[in-house]
């Protein structure tokens, strides 16, 4: 075990003008025995970051350090690392066990009998002990990956990398796959980096999610506060299912009486208080995005349309999820919005609807995506906040 560190990492593919930075200034620790994800869209420098870590891509600038030994100059072999890839990487002319034992037997000065041991000992703790004698060919997927997985924990190494690990197995697998691997690393207490695109990988296996785009790092903490605060309209954006809502608004009006005007749809306001505009650190006439998530969105039974704190808009799709109806939300004022409700609420497609949000679920963003205000600033409910409007 040890803490990995990524310090001022940049990646660039060819050179001159012409070349790619695929990975800009990157500084990024791992604490000993932490599981971190990094996560992002396709293209943003995820992958070649973990590659860069393991040593199959070179550094353009920067150090990596394991333990507090820089590694940029050692080879992969040498960086007492374990990667699980995406394909699995199985020797398919070899058995279980020979695959699984493969590593030992160029890292390591154990015997055959200690490699044979401690190869069942894994096998035994992934549940594959009964295939230690199949070939890959003979395997499912779910079983593959286990596979790759003891083949990477036989080895006891300073560091475990997972390269979307989990990406070629159906649904359900993935899922158990995903509570496997968690439960994995936090028994075994390897630190851990795991790249993803799936942000629900991300929200439910990460002590701390990293996330990036356009190879630079956006934000990185807790999944709570990422999905909380996140740093910027990107984060907002990429993290949650589905995901949040926007719409440009302008600050009008004064103490007492700010609104949230619509910049496509004027008649579309929202009243809010004074510590919301405080907290955002902004004048009457900024320019702003406001963003909620599907959850907060509330339906109001018999809205009234002139009422401050209430929204219009007709129900364009209704997607069943079991559980949660999923609403698609068309207006003017912007693109359409998603509301997460009860699944006993399946208005006709259609069907004009009232919705609102409370003022603490609400974020505000400046034109440079930058977040001005989380959530979490006033606590109290529509009701109480209606019934404090000046009429």
């Amino acid at each position: 075990m040890a803490r990995l560190d990524i310090e001022n990492v940049t990646k660039v593919y060819g050179s001159g003008d012409g070349g790619i930075v695929a990975v800009d200034d990157l500084s990024l620790s791992v604490d000993d025995g932490q599981f971190l994800v990094l996560v992002g869209p396709s293209g943003c420098g995820k992958s070649t970051t973990l590659r860069m870590v393991a040593g199959l891509e070179s550094i353009t600038e920067g150090t990596i350090s394991i333990a507090g030994e820089p590694v940029n100059e050692k080879e992969p072999r040498d960086r007492d690392v374990a990667m699980v890839f995406q394909n699995y990487a199985l020797y398919p002319h070899m058995s279980v066990r020979e695959n699984m034992g493969f590593g030992l037997k160029y890292s390591s000065d154990l015997s055959k009998d200690e490699v044979r041991s401690r190869v069942e000992e894994v096998a035994e703790m992934m549940g594959i002990e009964d295939l230690l004698d199949d070939k890959p060919s003979q395997l499912s997927g779910g079983q593959r990956q286990r596979v790759a997985l003891g083949r990477a924990i036989v080895r006891e190494p300073r560091a475990f990398l997972f390269d979307e690990p989990l990406s070629n197995l159906d649904a359900k697998l993935r899922t158990h796959m995903r509570t496997e691997i968690t439960r994995l690393q936090r028994d075994l207490g390897v630190t851990s980096m795991y790249v993803t695109h799936d942000q629900a990988e991300a929200m439910t296996m990460a002590d701390v999610v990293a996330v990036m785009n356009h190879g630079e790092l956006q934000q990185v903490a807790p999944p709570n506060e990422v999905y909380d605060h996140p740093a910027n309209r990107f984060v907002a954006g990429f993290i949650g299912s589905p995901s949040m809502n926007f719409f440009d608004v302008r600050i009008e009006g004064d103490h007492g009486d700010y609104r949230l005007v619509a910049r496509r749809d004027e008649s579309a306001t929202y009243a809010v208080g004074d510590d919301c505009i405080a907290e955002a650190g902004v004048e009457p006439g900024t320019n702003l995005t406001l963003g909620v998530r599907p959850e907060d969105v509330e339906i109001v039974p018999d809205g009234s349309s002139d009422d401050p704190l209430l929204l219009n808009a007709l129900v364009d799709v209704v997607e069943p999820m079991g559980s949660d109806n999923f609403l698609t939300l068309s207006h003017p004022a912007g693109d359409n919005w998603i509301a997460r409700v009860d699944s006993g609420y399946t208005p006709e497609d259609g069907t004009p609807v009232t919705y609102t949000f409370d003022e603490s679920a609400l974020h505000l963003f400046d034109e440079d995506g930058r977040t001005l205000k989380s959530q979490g600033t006033d606590g109290r409910s529509y009701h109480d906040r209606a019934a404090a409007i000046p009429q």
